[in-house]
């Protein structure tokens, strides 16, 4: 039996938290009960990819019970307890706290290589993009401005690269190298070539930044979308899923955010480009007054590379699910070689 499948027992996690969570909450007694909801349960014989929810029972002093969720996030092959350590750095800077939430990181098991912290609740973005809660997308869009750019300003040393492997689009996984061999497999060689040409081309832009002498990493989040945006309540926003994190360049986290909202919005609103597009600018205008930025043709570039690279990893989910769209994604990889100059 894959022993992650004991993480699924209410017995065995009760006797987990008791262990390692109960001392983290003073206030509380006994673990009584355990709510198990799966959110992501891929468990093959030996190997695994988990996120599950339990809403905990927490048994107070005067016996009444208060309820807490807690998340595990649990992977076989991939790190985890770098999130478990991005949690923790974030919580030291006070990251969490005014108008920002982000999970209280609780402890890290070795055994499963799953981090477990306390979750936050409330909607994501997308849902209010399905929905088209117009008020409540422009409120959530410019709250991820000030969120990304709070973020963007946090100390920077060694210390705090989570994720070097993360850092660059050569490096990060599964690599264009996989993506490739994959598609060819798949599709016989057909964009083979296209594959090869908008991956060399990606990775050649952003090592000529990096080359740059004044050019300075910093923290970034590495997967901002609509899904990891949450609202936890009236004036607040909070972040999750933090697998990616690492130094790299901001411009990445804003292309990448700026794309994704902009391919739901059109998805989820009959292809509504001026609403889309007015999101987006609306979005990167709050951003870079944040920071008392100005868009420059270099700053503007940088942030097109990782909106193009954001699309060719659509094009590639779209391409290879299980119910995949081939048409859709082909005429977005047709708009990346476009803006890529690629023939």
């Amino acid at each position: 039996m894959n022993k992650i499948l004991q993480l699924f027992r209410e017995d065995y996690v009760i006797n987990l938290l008791r262990e390692q969570v109960l001392p983290l909450y003073p206030e509380y007694k006994e673990v009584s009960q355990v709510e198990i909801k799966p959110y992501k349960k891929m468990v093959w014989t030996n190997t695994y990819h988990v996120v599950i929810g339990y809403n905990v029972g927490f048994k107070n002093q005067a016996d009444e019970i208060d309820h807490v969720f807690i998340v595990c996030s649990a992977h076989s092959n991939e790190e985890r307890k770098n999130v478990f350590a991005v949690l923790k750095y974030l919580w030291q800077k006070e990251f969490n706290g005014e108008i920002f939430d982000v999970p209280r990181p609780l402890f890290y098991s070795a055994d499963f290589n799953g981090t477990f912290y306390e979750g936050i609740r409330g909607e994501n973005l997308m849902y209010y993009i399905k929905n088209k809660d117009f008020s409540e997308i422009e409120n959530m869009v410019l709250l991820s401005a000030k969120l990304f750019s709070r973020l963007h300003k946090l100390p920077v040393n060694e210390e705090a690269n989570f994720n070097p492997i993360n850092s660059r689009i050569k490096t990060v996984i599964p690599g264009s190298e996989v993506i490739i061999a994959e598609m060819t497999y798949r599709f016989e060689g057909k964009f083979y070539e296209d594959f090869k040409k908008v991956y060399s081309k990606l990775i050649e832009k952003e090592e000529k930044i990096f080359s740059q002498p004044d050019f300075k990493p910093c923290l970034i989040h590495g997967d901002a979308h609509t899904e990891n945006l949450i609202n936890t309540g009236t004036g607040r926003l909070g972040l999750i899923d933090f697998t990616d994190f690492c130094l790299g360049d901001f411009a990445r986290d804003l292309g990448t955010f700026m794309q994704q909202l902009e391919y739901k919005i059109l998805a989820r609103h009959d292809n509504d480009v001026v609403y889309a597009k007015k999101m987006s600018k609306l979005f990167l205008h709050e951003y870079l007054n944040e920071r008392s930025l100005t868009l420059t043709s270099d700053l503007n570039e940088r942030i097109r590379l990782y909106y193009d690279w954001t699309a060719v990893r659509t094009v590639v989910y779209l391409f290879l699910k299980h119910d995949s769209d081939p048409a859709k994604a082909e005429l977005l990889l047709n708009k990346v070689k476009q803006d890529l100059a690629i023939k």
